[in-house]
């Protein structure tokens, strides 16, 4: 069981995601790529900035993530914006499609990574936060960060 997490190899992440939304369920979904776009995936070249998940005709669709063309993918390449599907079961797709119609959830890709061999990424049912959501998590962080600094300066005392 200790071999699957080490077989977990991270692309890129969303940082600003969690700073900018409240993350209240995640899942994860596989990735349908064309060629060059795994060799660009494996090589670290893969942007989540800007980038959101919407549910069309019973299907997720991943849009505005840049994969950047391969170097020697020559005529092979496919643009880096395209939208990209995503490979769910039913029931989420369902469960995902009736959350985002209510009224202020949205669909936000976190990472990307490769698990076993294949492509995946980690999709997050969120809401957005406000100026003083973001605030308060600030100070929690700096309060944090403080009390640690003060409990490392008691132990070397």
């Amino acid at each position: 069981m200790g071999k699957q997490n080490a077989a977990i190899k991270i692309v890129c992440e969303n940082r600003k995601a969690r700073h900018d939304y409240f993350i209240h369920e995640t899942y994860e979904a596989g990735l349908e790529l064309k060629g060059t776009e795994v060799k660009s995936l494996r090589a670290g070249r893969a942007n989540l900035k800007d980038s959101y998940a919407v549910v069309k005709s019973g299907e997720v669709f991943v849009e505005h993530m840049h994969i950047s063309p391969y170097e020697q993918g020559n005529i092979f390449n496919h643009d880096p914006l395209r939208p990209r599907r995503l490979l769910l079961h039913k029931a989420e797709i369902v469960k995902l499609f009736s959350r985002t119609r209510e009224k202020g959830y949205t669909l936000v890709p976190l990472k990307i990574y490769f698990k076993r061999g294949r492509a995946k990424l980690e999709l997050a049912l969120a809401s957005g936060k406000h100026n003083y959501d973001k605030r308060a998590d600030l100070q929690a962080k700096a309060a944090k960060r403080d009390v640690e600094r003060a409990i490392k300066e008691r132990q070397k005392n």
